[in-house]
């Protein structure tokens, strides 16, 4: 937290090239099949529920001598990932915030977003990603972090799929080897939509010594997943549980899911977030609770 504070300080001066600390986070401005239903009561008017307590908004971090790349936005790159594992090239859309080319001292943390079936990498280009972590980044509602949004052409269920090692054996060590990122759980969270969402919860449970925290987006839990819920659950240390959000609309087809994922979460007493909002499993959905995920997400790496 010490370096953190240094680092905050640095960009509040006039001269970043007096202060260069290690390397530190910055705190600048074919369908899914829905798992077993063990679901909670349905709430019959959709409403905004959460259990324990939700991670808070960030506020406003605003620097008071902003750079004028803030103002530019942040840039995309693309790119593909070829390795044994997967017959094809992963390709790669990359986020890098505003500022990032500008500031070559600091260190970031890093987002991994996932699409939904039938859809591609671009996905969460089209639902507005990159414009709305411009604003927020740009305006220091949120503080600047990576984001990396793979493609998953394969629609198999863990263990019949090797998108998992290409993810954690082949993706991961090529983001934190090209980019300035901080490489440690807390400063590394997994997200997506639908499918997405699924890897998602089966990363940050399974494999949550890499992952400080999850969020599923209209997420169903993985028929193959689901019989180890409740192992993984009890098998992480209570102090490492990763913050979890959960949402999804009051008519989407895969609430049971989600619901009995939620029970769970409940009756393990793990601390989470889960909010359901009216609307469906479409696109429009997750375009209009784009801005919210982000939000949440930047919440985890903001100072105190």
């Amino acid at each position: 937290m010490k370096r953190f504070l240094i680092t905050l300080a640095c960009l509040c001066g006039l001269s970043l090239a007096a202060c260069s600390p290690p390397p530190t986070p910055i705190a600048l401005p074919a369908t899914i099949t829905p798992a077993p239903s063990a679901s909670p009561t349905s709430t019959a008017t959709p409403t905004v529920l959460s259990t324990n307590t939700p991670t808070a908004l960030p506020t406003s971090t605003r620097t008071p001598t902003p750079l004028p790349c803030w103002q530019g936005g942040g840039t995309l790159e693309r790119t593909s990932l070829s390795t044994p594992l997967l017959k094809l090239p992963m390709e790669v859309v990359v986020y890098l915030p505003p500022c990032y080319a500008e500031m070559p001292q600091h260190y970031y943390p890093v987002l991994y977003l996932l699409h939904g079936q039938n859809y591609t990498q671009e996905q969460w280009v089209r639902l507005g990603v990159p414009e709305l972590a411009d604003r927020l980044m740009g305006t220091g509602e949120i503080p600047p972090y990576i984001i990396v949004m793979p493609h998953d052409r394969l629609w198999e269920d863990p263990p019949n799929t090797p998108f998992d090692e290409a993810f954690l054996q082949v993706l991961l060590p090529w983001v934190d080897s090209t980019y300035r990122t901080v490489p440690d759980r807390e400063f590394r969270a997994v997200g997506g939509l639908s499918r997405g969402g699924a890897w998602a919860i089966h990363f940050g449970l399974h494999d949550w010594q890499l992952f400080g925290a999850l969020g599923g987006h209209s997420a169903p839990v993985f028929w193959s997943d689901s019989p180890h819920i409740a192992a993984w659950l009890d098998t992480i240390p209570p102090e490492s549980l990763p913050k979890i959000y959960l949402d999804i609309g009051e008519k989407d087809y895969l609430r049971d899911s989600n619901d009995w994922f939620e029970a769970q979460l409940v009756a393990h007493n793990v601390p989470h977030e889960w909010h359901l909002y009216s609307g469906y499993h479409e696109e429009s959905y997750w375009q209009a609770h784009a801005e919210e995920y982000l939000r949440w997400y930047g919440a985890l790496w903001k100072l105190p």
